[in-house]
């Protein structure tokens, strides 16, 4: 009885015991796993842009409805080229000795999941209009707006980023409204998550619970098409900036309907914007190498181009995949260089 009458020995014991308990169970596995978990060979470190744009993520509480994790699920194959590892959170680091927050998994979907958002929309005007105004690229967002990371001129400076608002988003700014410091950062930390590539030879783990896939149908023929649905396509890797009723936004993305170019006969023109993107300054944002980055195979483009062809509107002469193939090939040949 006298160990328990002795508040010191008493103490001391469940302290020493307590101590013991957490290296054994929590701290030796974890150093454990961390070894064993290192990062993929090509993974990239954070630049210094990106990291203080993961603290205004932070900051601003996007994580609370941007989750972070492809899980090993079909309906997650949207989000990601392959479901997640542990590799993909082994170079995360503490924010600092006394905040803890290396990995931004998130627990809710709120909003769409990031893991890969760098590769499905990269260009910067996008995402910085996104950010000062969510509806003008989305009608339907629920994200709130972020007018505060910008700021409002009479005159720009020769490093100033202009963000092109469309007017009826405005609300009464007057003059030009310029991306701050801290959004650019916040861009760069989201143009930085992109799903880093398994090392040669290998294979991803198959999502679970696939939906067999349905053959499109062609309109004309009602026979099973070679080619992928169009307007799938068109979702996932136009319609953020070019919109659903193909119309873009004034000043910031062009429109697709009634455009000379989709309308046109110049299809290896049509085809070069699609895959390296186009520079049409000051008029309109700078497009981004949509089909170089998202590796759109020729069938995919060729889909593409016939559905923006044929909707909205547009009623011209669709193309077929061998001359959409033939200037893919020499695209890709002298990408390669």
């Amino acid at each position: 009885m006298e160990f328990f009458n002795n508040h010191k020995k008493l103490f001391g014991t469940a302290l020493v015991l307590f101590i013991t308990l957490t290296i054994i169970v929590a701290i030796l596995p974890a150093i454990n796993n961390q070894q064993n978990n290192a990062p993929l060979p090509n993974a990239v470190k954070l630049s210094e842009e990106a990291f203080l744009g993961k603290q205004s993520f932070i900051a601003n509480g996007c994580v609370a409805c941007h989750t972070q994790q492809v899980r090993n699920v079909d309906m997650d194959k949207v989000w990601g080229n392959r479901p997640g590892i542990a590799a993909d959170y082994a170079s995360a680091t503490r924010t600092s000795l006394w905040i803890n927050t290396a990995t931004l998994m998130g627990t809710e979907r709120t909003g769409p999941d990031l893991t890969n958002v760098g590769v499905r929309q990269p260009s910067v005007a996008w995402n910085l209009l996104h950010l000062y105004q969510p509806r003008t690229v989305v009608a339907q967002s629920i994200m709130p707006a972020y007018p505060w990371l910008f700021e409002t001129k009479k005159e720009l400076n020769e490093d100033d980023v202009e963000v092109i608002v469309p007017d009826e988003f405005r609300k009464g700014v007057q003059g030009k409204i310029v991306a701050s410091k801290e959004v650019l950062h916040l861009v760069a930390y989201l143009q930085s998550l992109k799903q880093t590539p398994l090392p040669d030879g290998k294979p991803a783990s198959d999502f679970l619970y696939q939906k067999k896939k349905q053959e499109s149908v062609n309109a004309q023929s009602e026979q099973p098409s070679l080619l992928p649905d169009g307007n799938l396509l068109y979702v996932n890797n136009c319609q953020a900036c070019h919109q659903a009723n193909g119309e873009g936004l004034k000043g910031a993305f062009p429109p697709l309907k009634g455009s000379t170019v989709v309308l046109g006969n110049d299809l290896e023109l049509f085809v070069n914007i699609i895959m390296l993107g186009y520079d049409a300054r000051p008029e309109y944002a700078t497009m981004n190498a949509v089909g170089l980055d998202n590796k759109l195979t020729p069938e995919e483009v060729t889909a593409i181009v016939n559905h923006e062809k044929t909707s909205w509107g547009n009623n011209a002469k669709t193309v077929t995949l061998e001359e959409v193939k033939k200037i893919m090939d020499y695209i890709n040949v002298t990408a390669k260089k």
